[in-house]
């Protein structure tokens, strides 16, 4: 308890000083404030490094200068504190302020939350118990990859993917407004270059050198979503097959994928490279596509193309 009573005050720095976040605007954030005032619990899932953590700064910030009470909003991450409980968490903000959380209007944010086992239950019995509390959490693979997740949450949730940046975004970053577009042509196919090289993440915005970029990819995302996310998740214990898998749709990206054939290559089963690439599709790193076609069980029957997520 006094750890958390600890790190409290450094996560929630509006609670001793005025509060401002860097934030360039992204079309989510605006799409989202219709379901604030609503009671549901607010899910912001997505690729690492994306900015979930910084939408959910942004919203605090916004209810602040709404004239929320600072004190009133609590924010905590899992990503360094796995072994801690939600109820620890409330225990020690109660603490700190000498409050009870079960009167008046709280807004709790709870980032990287599927670092907490069980946390869909956990987070199901303080939306039912307490509901003066706004619920916002947020996960670095897809919250609701198991059909017990949906089942618990049904209803009381509405999730929200945070995607990589789109170009109209990566130029708001840039602050630049090429109108119209036909007279910025030639600046606007430079910048669209740029674009391509940061894969679309925020903070590759203004990195040029492909050395870095690369760098930046593999030891922030790659690594720590197929070494550290995914065996967590689906208690895979032998992840060089999955690293293989990736780098083979990497350098072949869009190619069709004849399950038959790459799951003698690699040396495993249908089922298990099947299992394989729906780890990396839940976990944003690969996105799965069909031929167009008006019959659904048509489509789900033909070959299917992966493309590593952007």
């Amino acid at each position: 308890m006094a750890q958390i009573k600890d790190v409290l005050p450094d996560m929630n720095s509006w609670w001793k000083e005025k509060f401002e976040v860097e934030f360039n605007e992204r079309e989510l954030h605006k799409k989202v404030q219709k379901y604030l005032p609503l009671r549901q619990i607010i899910a912001f899932t997505g690729l690492r490094r994306v900015g979930k953590t910084t939408l959910m700064l942004k919203i605090i910030e916004d209810e602040i200068k709404k004239g929320v009470n600072p004190e009133d909003i609590l924010f905590f991450s899992f990503d360094e504190f796995k072994n801690i409980e939600l109820d620890e968490v409330i225990k020690a903000y109660e603490e700190i302020f000498e409050k009870d959380i079960r009167k008046g209007k709280h807004l709790i944010l709870f980032d990287e939350i599927q670092k907490l086992d069980n946390w869909e239950n956990k987070i199901k019995r303080i939306y039912d118990t307490f509901r003066n509390i706004k619920i916002i959490i947020s996960g670095s693979e897809s919250l609701f990859i198991k059909n017990k997740s949906r089942a618990i949450l049904a209803g009381r949730i509405f999730e929200f993917k945070v995607e990589t940046l789109t170009f109209k975004e990566f130029l708001n970053f840039k602050k630049v407004s090429y109108k119209p577009i036909n007279l910025y042509k030639k600046e606007l196919i430079k910048l669209f270059n740029e674009f391509t090289l940061t894969l679309g993440f925020p903070e590759l915005v203004d990195v040029k050198e492909k050395e870095i970029i690369r760098k930046y990819v593999k030891e922030s995302i790659l690594e720590k979503v197929i070494y550290s996310d995914i065996p967590r998740l689906f208690k895979i214990k032998d992840v060089s097959i999955l690293e293989s898998l990736y780098n083979i749709l990497l350098e072949d990206p869009g190619e069709i994928v004849e399950i038959s054939k790459l799951a003698k290559e690699l040396n495993v089963s249908r089922q298990s490279l099947s299992n394989y690439l729906k780890y990396l599709e839940d976990s944003f790193l690969i996105r799965k596509l069909y031929n167009y076609s008006k019959n659904k069980r048509k489509v789900e029957r033909k070959l299917k193309k992966y493309h590593p997520t952007r």
